[in-house]
């Protein structure tokens, strides 16, 4: 018998969206991003994935195009430099045809005090975490508002709502995220686009495992229900069902992604 803090099996596909055209930010790597781009392949969509570490995301495509049926395009870009955005999203049009969702991924951390985070370290977060989300969807929405319909998942965090020392930046940010999606949704909604996010408690991958603190993640693991951290699939499942049209009503909403209590 399966103990509450074993990871569940990895799903099987559904076609959920056979046929669609996604655009993922910040998918190399190890992390939620790529676990997204993973998901919607085999969920039988075409993926566009981006991120500024041009390597990483070579190699994130490889693995990508190893996926039974993948098809899988690539383009470098920084998501706080407005060209860079601009050429994503042309090159993403023109590359597949059309961009049917945006899963605005991209996001930034770290650990600092009020008293001793610079205005640096607090424009930074905010920057790559919050400013990015609104340059990718106006970017794509004027694509999408012609079609007549799209979709936008956003990547918040349940910081957004709950307290954490050293966090105010990136508290903020996705507070920030929380707050766009809501009043774009509204926008969009009358152009037939639906704008949800999502807001993940911890999920656990390479890359945090090596920037986090034994001790840190402990106390996380502490805090969750279930005694262990989210897989980045399991994350990945939850955007992939707003992107599908299985969640045709839903728009302005954020889905905790977390099994957190107080």
């Amino acid at each position: 018998m399966a103990r509450v803090s074993d990871a569940p099996h990895y799903p099987t596909g559904h076609q959920l969206l056979a046929g669609q055209s996604v655009l993922i930010t910040a998918a190399a790597g190890t992390g939620i991003g790529f676990a997204t781009a993973k998901r919607c392949i085999e969920e039988g969509a075409r993926v566009m994935v981006s991120d500024i570490h041009e390597r990483r995301l070579g190699e994130a495509c490889e693995r990508l195009r190893a996926l039974p049926g993948a098809v899988v395009e690539s383009k470098v870009c920084d998501v706080t430099r407005e060209d860079d955005v601009r050429a994503l999203v042309a090159t993403g049009i023109a590359s597949m045809g059309q961009l049917d969702v945006l899963v605005n991924n991209a996001g930034l951390g770290g650990s600092a005090s009020v008293v001793e985070m610079t205005d640096e370290q607090w424009s930074r977060v905010l920057d790559v975490s919050l400013t990015s989300v609104f340059r990718m969807t106006r970017a794509v929405l004027p694509h999408m508002y012609a079609r007549g319909s799209g979709v936008i998942v956003n990547n918040a965090s349940v910081l957004g709502w709950r307290a954490q020392a050293l966090q105010s930046h990136y508290a903020a940010a996705k507070a920030g995220v929380m707050a766009f999606t809501r009043c774009s949704a509204v926008e969009a909604a009358e152009q037939g686009v639906r704008i949800n996010a999502v807001a993940p408690s911890i999920a656990m991958h390479e890359f945090l495992n090596r920037v986090t603190s034994d001790d840190l993640l402990k106390d996380l693991r502490r805090r969750e229900a279930f005694g262990r951290t989210a897989e980045t699939w399991e994350v990945a499942n939850v955007i992939v069902f707003l992107a599908s049209p299985l969640a045709s009503y839903m728009t302005g909403e954020v889905i905790s992604v977390s099994s957190q209590h107080p």
